[in-house]
């Protein structure tokens, strides 16, 4: 028990230095430690909405939105495939959540049957006198709406990390919806702007056969559609329906000037750069409409093939639409428009309150617990509060090193590991005052006090902190905040109780060798 490792003592100096060193930005303001040099800690501990202050955004994914744009290229593929195979029909369109079309000979549906049961396999084929349909299977939906809503969340996110905004906290709520919460954001109409697009960019070459008058007069060829200008919403320009290149294909994008007016410069990946390359090469001399959410934003014509892969979207734009416009193919388009369901402005005078009364409650605990442990152990329950002192720094170190966000019920998880903290301690000096009475000497005692508590204390512990793991992975929102506290204070916990205050004791026995204990 005397002799302690000099590189054991070593782990516990740094632990609790670099402890010290982590959690003291957190008594600094926050532009204090913004101008500290690079090589320092600087990291606070993230307040959480309900302490912090902001703003609260409840979405909706329109899922079904995903499902209508696989019916409609669905209803593409069999235009295609039964023209191909000159194969007759009619009254191909969709009608119900499903895809029908009317095959005009006998003798050609069972072959327009057997064509389309292969178009897409998560599908159903129906055929009923010659009028074949076609419907997605449950499966299939279910799994199109679950992909929707986590391509989503991802897109949100990346859209919101674009912003600058610190510390957001954006996560799935029930089957369709995304809960978003901003801390420190009193105004999200910036955010709300750039989360309202969807940003789905497709390339589509233009109907140069249909003019204005038959535009106005509903002339609409099957295979082209008539988009409205985002230059001139009243006028309306015809496009094959067919994407050309999608939008999903970019890699980058960037705000840039051309001729001092602001454009957006755009990358695709390779494959997309060999496909907006192939278009480029053949229809040189034709407009290439460049189509954001349903609007056709610019539609250049083609001087030459364009084979590096990039290019230039002109336009309008203020230098704040080519900023948000990049940012936005930047992030990805949203597989589904976004409807917010609710917004709300939390203000900070709650979190004040709460900190306030969380800070009375953990002095008082605190104070409770340092007082107990003196009167009951004199000088080990000394040594026990000044580990339960670095216990707490080694808290809010870990905290602002992961930026976990810490949230109202996460400070009752810290209060709860103040009165806790000591249990180990406890165990292990009840252990000694028994070993004491049973004769053994300081040395003895102590020895055989820690070897006998020490199962006794991880078994508690690590049944306590599998509790906390499944309170993370199953909860959400205050039990996570909650469980990541007290997950924390578990494993500083564990390390302050048995390796720093033993540290201590052992110092103690080293210097003094004392002949009886007074425990």
């Amino acid at each position: 028990m005397v002799y302690f490792a000099k590189w054991k003592i070593a782990i516990v100096v740094a632990v609790c230095l670099l402890g010290v060193a982590f959690a003291a930005p957190n008594l600094l303001d926050r532009n204090t430690t913004e101008n500290l040099p690079g090589w320092l800690p600087n990291q606070q501990i993230s307040l959480g909405l309900d302490l912090r202050g902001g703003s609260h955004l409840l979405l909706e994914v329109e899922a079904q939105t995903v499902i209508n744009e696989r019916l409609e290229s669905i209803v593409d593929s069999i235009r295609q495939t039964l023209r191909s195979e000159r194969i007759r029909y009619t009254g191909l369109g969709i009608r119900d959540s499903q895809v029908s079309v009317q095959i005009k000979k006998p003798d050609q549906v069972q072959q327009a049957y057997d064509l389309l049961r292969k178009i897409d396999t998560g599908t159903e084929t129906i055929n009923e006198n010659g009028k074949i349909s076609i419907t997605m299977t449950e499966e299939a939906v279910l799994k199109a709406k679950r992909s929707a809503v986590e391509q989503s969340i991802e897109i949100v996110r990346r859209r919101i990390d674009e912003t600058g905004t610190k510390e957001p906290n954006i996560q799935r709520q029930g089957d369709d919806r995304i809960l978003i919460q901003l801390p420190g954001i009193d105004n999200p109409e910036d955010v709300k702007r750039l989360l309202g697009k969807t940003a789905k960019m497709t390339f589509h070459l233009v109907n140069h056969t249909v003019t204005p008058e038959d535009i106005l007069a509903g002339r609409i060829p099957p295979g082209t559609i008539a988009l409205p200008d985002a230059e001139n919403e009243n006028t309306k320009i015809a496009v094959r329906r067919k994407v050309e290149v999608s939008g999903d294909m970019l890699i980058d994008s960037q705000p840039t000037f051309q001729d001092a007016q602001p454009v957006v410069s755009f990358t695709f990946n390779a494959l997309g750069g060999k496909k907006f390359g192939q278009v480029t090469s053949k229809n040189v001399n034709r407009r290439l409409a460049i189509v954001l959410d349903g609007k056709v934003i610019s539609a250049p014509n083609i001087q030459g093939p364009i084979l590096g892969g990039s290019g230039i979207i002109t336009g309008r734009f203020s230098v704040q639409e080519a900023n948000d416009l990049s940012l936005l193919l930047r992030a990805g388009a949203l597989p589904a428009p976004l409807v917010i369901l609710e917004e709300r402005t939390v203000g900070p005078g709650l979190g004040a309150d709460s900190i306030e009364a969380g800070k009375v409650a953990s002095v008082i605990g605190l104070l409770g617990v340092i007082i107990f442990m003196v009167a009951s152990y004199g000088r080990f329950g000394i040594y026990a509060d000044i580990a339960l002192m670095f216990n707490i720094i080694l808290i809010g170190a870990a905290l602002s090193v992961l930026q976990a966000t810490l949230t109202l019920p996460g400070i009752a998880g810290i209060v709860l590991t103040i009165g806790m903290a000591v249990d180990a301690n406890v165990l292990i000096f009840e252990r000694i005052r028994e070993e004491t009475r049973n004769g053994l000497g300081p040395i003895a005692a102590i020895d055989s006090g820690y070897k006998r508590a020490i199962k006794t204390i991880v078994d508690a512990n690590v049944t306590t902190l599998i509790a906390a793991v499944l309170l993370y992975q199953f909860g959400s929102g205050p039990v996570r905040g909650f469980a990541v506290t007290l997950a924390i204070g578990i494993l500083t916990s564990m390390f302050t109780a048995i390796m720093l205050t033993r540290l201590q004791v052992v110092v103690w026995l080293r210097r003094t060798k004392p002949k009886t204990l007074e425990l």
